[in-house]
């Protein structure tokens, strides 16, 4: 039931080899320039007010057996003032990163969004879309971790690590020296175990991805989960593909805790034989007691600093293959694209469409055609059918001319004005639709017939579903128009549904009115209501339907009869019906079935 994306897991795995895919956030950042360098400023005076306290230690530890009680109370006092820095300073820059990482993570997901709202349907042909949401909340909530603490923490323990290294050179040069001989062996785990948790944590978030989309399919299709007793097949699916995460998880735990356990034992190991010799430095008064507790503090903070950095470097491996699938939404190259200069849009609009040789075949099944050679004209203001078997190419048509997707070759022209030479945002704005399969928004009803127009009055909003026939039952909800509708408009009837689209169209009131298969959920009563009000509708605009139910059809201007993706006859409907051939079959068995069925 699950699908992902084209590339295979390893595929898209093998891209997390780097930190520097962290670097494609920096775009975000720089806007927030100043709220950067006011917490790299507050990070820096803490760092330096905790590398300052291991002086203070020193002071006090050097002066315990020092007759003038009024210096050790002004040391102790020192000491409590520099905490107190550290707790203003350290409050100061959980605010200030904290609060840049919710503005950047918020931009990042307006960003993501706006992008992949735009992207034509071929795009999600290859990808799901619980996958998609999945990159805009999951891999987010990752980047967020990391710029809200984790980078603040590493830059943090950077400083205490490089000024608690100098800070204990100055100490003892000699302790240091024999300190600093354990730091290459710290960096072999961190090294070789790095690599291998960039792989996990890419293959996590894969894994997590898949595991949403998995339950988006599912719970949006729950009826027909439900109505084939499926329940038990995609609780397993879904348990299949969230082990298979939970492992991905495990792994990566199981080796970030593996590189951590090696550093911080090898760094306090290192410290202990130190501390070893310093011990006997002091015994033989090579060195004060308080030069001793002083380096002490100074490396178990660098010690510290070096087993958080291990830790974090961790977090930054997961933000960086977050980053990466994030930054593959927003450089995702779209097939079908609006051209560096377009067109105007021909005002007014007549609403003459052209396909002149069309060519055609769905990206994902590029070896069937769709349409093969399609010639027709549609006049300003006609009324066109498109009938025929299924996979005829009707539909297709229908997507075509909203240019969801382009002809592999051909042209397809609004009022003799190329599609792929004008943006795809001003000629829809001409063209009104209603799916086979109603989109209902989770909103209300006003709202989701004022979808067509956003600025439409109550009373427009009214008067289109009247026309459609949708008032009477709209009025007979609980609020009214002001109902909730629920999510797919889960409130509502299939034939409901069809009504509140058809209003939707119906107030949108453009020169091109595209129908498919728009009153095929329809009882005989609404359907003729809804019919008159399309005949009504279709006056003085070009009006495309596509319909299995030639009743509906008998009317139109001009029927046009495919099969195989191609157009195989021409016509009126009586005209159609004599000269026999596919038209004459299809209403020789709707027609015979009907007057059977009364």
């Amino acid at each position: 039931m699950a699908r992902r994306s084209t590339n295979t897991p390893d595929e898209e795995r093998a891209k997390s080899r780097k930190l520097g895919s962290l670097g494609a956030l920096w775009p975000f950042l720089m806007p927030y320039r100043w709220l950067m360098l006011a917490a790299m400023v507050a990070l820096i005076a803490t760092a330096s007010v905790s590398l300052t306290l291991p002086l203070a230690v020193r002071r006090v530890v050097d002066n315990f057996n020092n007759e003038d009680v009024l210096l050790l109370d002004q040391y102790f006092g020192a000491a409590l003032g520099l905490v107190a820095l550290l707790a203003v300073g350290t409050a100061a820059r959980y605010a200030l990163v904290t609060r840049l990482g919710e503005r950047v993570v918020a931009d990042i997901r307006k960003a993501v969004f706006d992008k992949v709202i735009g992207l034509s349907p071929a795009f999600y042909e290859k990808i799901m879309t619980g996958e998609v949401l999945s990159r805009i909340t999951t891999d987010t909530t990752v980047i967020q971790s990391v710029i809200g603490s984790s980078i603040s923490i590493a830059l943090r323990n950077v400083l205490l690590f490089s000024g608690g290294l100098i800070l204990m050179l100055f100490t003892s040069p000699k302790l240091t020296g024999l300190a600093l001989l354990i730091v290459p062996i710290v960096i072999v785990p961190i090294l070789t175990l790095g690599r291998r948790l960039r792989v996990l944590s890419r293959e996590n978030q894969d894994w997590i991805a898949a595991s949403s989309g998995n339950a988006s399919e599912a719970l949006m299709s729950v009826q027909t989960v439900q109505a084939y007793t499926h329940e038990a097949l995609s609780r397993e699916a879904f348990s299949d593909v969230t082990e298979k995460s939970y492992d991905a998880a495990r792994r990566r735990v199981r080796t970030r805790a593996a590189m951590t356990m090696f550093v911080i034992f090898l760094v306090f190991t290192g410290i202990v034989g130190v501390l070893w010799i310093g011990a006997r430095d002091v015994r033989a008064e090579v060195m004060s007691a308080g030069s001793l507790v002083q380096f002490v503090v100074l490396s178990v903070m660098v010690a510290g600093a070096v087993g958080a950095l291990s830790e974090v470097f961790g977090e930054l491996q997961r933000a960086a293959g977050a980053t990466e699938r994030l930054i593959e939404l927003l450089q995702a190259e779209d097939s079908v694209k609006d051209p560096a200069q377009p067109l105007p849009v021909p005002l007014p609009v007549r609403g003459e469409i052209a396909f002149d040789n069309v060519h055609f075949a769905y990206p994902t099944r590029p070896e069937v055609s769709a349409l093969e050679g399609v010639d027709l004209t549609i006049a300003p203001g006609e009324t066109v059918a498109l009938v025929g078997p299924s996979g005829a190419g009707k539909t297709t048509i229908i997507q075509l001319i909203q240019r969801f997707y382009d002809p592999a070759s051909g042209e397809i022209r609004l009022d003799g004005v190329a599609l792929d030479q004008m943006a795809r945002h001003e000629f829809r704005k001409s063209i009104a639709l209603v799916p086979q399969d109603p989109v209902i928004f989770a909103a209300s009803a006003v709202d989701n017939i004022r979808f067509g127009r956003p600025d439409a009055s109550r009373e427009e909003v009214e008067a289109a579903a009247r026309a459609a026939a949708a008032h009477e039952f709209i009025t007979a909800l609980p609020d009214g128009y002001d109902s909730w509708l629920g999510e797919r408009g889960v409130m509502l009837s299939g034939g409901q549904k069809q009504r509140i689209a058809i209003a939707r169209a119906i107030l949108r009131d453009s020169p091109v009115l595209l129908l498919d298969e728009a009153t095929s959920a329809l009882d005989a009563e609404s359907e003729r209501a809804v019919q008159s009000a399309v005949d009504t509708l279709s006056q003085g605009r070009t009006t495309i339907i596509v319909a299995h139910r030639l009743a509906t059809v008998k009317k139109a201007d001009r029927i046009i009869v495919m099969e195989h993706g191609r157009i195989v006859a021409t016509g009126t409907h009586d005209a159609l019906v004599a000269e026999g051939g596919l038209y004459a079959r299809l209403a020789r068995l709707q027609f015979t079935e009907g007057l059977a069925a009364e």
